[in-house]
């Protein structure tokens, strides 16, 4: 069951390059709040909504932190929010992540602004979790510390290796699985790279999810324009990403 309202941004930075993070204070969001779904918020004067994952959930505080980068008008509009100022927002929507008991091993994998939604997950399994995070460059880095400060491993790739080591997140994944197989993959991120790491799960026989971006109209199913293929009982469909998802096992993707 989602809310709608306008609730107060209580911390606002610029974590990168036209790259911004919010906190903002919404108890009655946090509280029924998942790993994995995302808001839809309302940027002054633009009718269609922005999707925007949701970074990390703080249920005592009743705060969610939601990190996203400026790729029109619509989030540059967004992204002029001041600390203080009020954001409209429906959340939570859609269906997030499946989080395994204690003790169980995950690997997490974000690519570009596809990171954001993996410090959430990552969280819940500690030191458990292992993070590979894909960038372009260094000035593109963003969240490691908060990884660090989970207790999480870390790994980074950058496409240039000009920070962590240079190669693509798929690489450090193969590596990661000769090391020792987890219980679950997570992995959200550019379709190609999505693609390559439900491939090598699937050779390595580990569970997978992956958490698709598309862009999204009403964020609630009742439009066609997030439609995605997929595949149940052998029947291929088109499944809603803001509804049905945004996250799917890796099985159900036809990529």
């Amino acid at each position: 069951m989602y809310k709608h309202g306008k609730y107060p941004v209580t911390e606002k930075k610029a974590v990168a390059k036209g790259i911004f993070d919010f906190t903002i204070s919404c108890k009655e969001v946090a509280e029924i709040a998942q790993c994995g779904q995302f808001v839809h918020v309302a940027a002054e004067g633009f009718m269609l909504r922005r999707p925007i994952s949701i970074c990390d959930i703080d249920k005592e505080k009743g705060t969610i932190r939601i990190v996203f980068e400026v790729r029109g008008k619509g989030t540059e509009k967004i992204s002029d929010i001041k600390k203080g100022d009020l954001i409209d927002m429906i959340a939570p929507l859609g269906k997030g992540f499946k989080i395994l008991e204690k003790g169980k091993k995950a690997v997490c994998i974000g690519g570009g602004i596809g990171t954001p939604p993996m410090v959430a997950v990552a969280k819940e399994y500690g030191e458990n979790a292992t993070v590979i995070s894909g960038f372009r460059s260094a000035s593109a880095v963003i969240l490691q510390e908060d990884f660090k400060a989970q207790g999480n491993n870390t790994i980074l790739c950058t496409d240039d290796g000009t920070a962590g080591m240079k190669g693509f997140v798929t690489t450090a994944l193969e590596e990661c699985l000769d090391k020792e197989k987890p219980d679950i993959i997570y992995a959200c991120g550019p379709s190609a790279m999505l693609k390559a790491v439900v491939d090598i799960a699937k050779k390595n026989g580990v569970y997978c999810q992956v958490s698709l971006e598309e862009r999204m109209g009403c964020g609630v199913g009742a439009c066609l324009v997030c439609a995605c293929k997929v595949v149940k009982d052998g029947e291929e469909f088109y499944a809603h990403v803001c509804k049905d998802g945004p996250v799917f096992s890796a099985e159900e993707v036809v990529f």
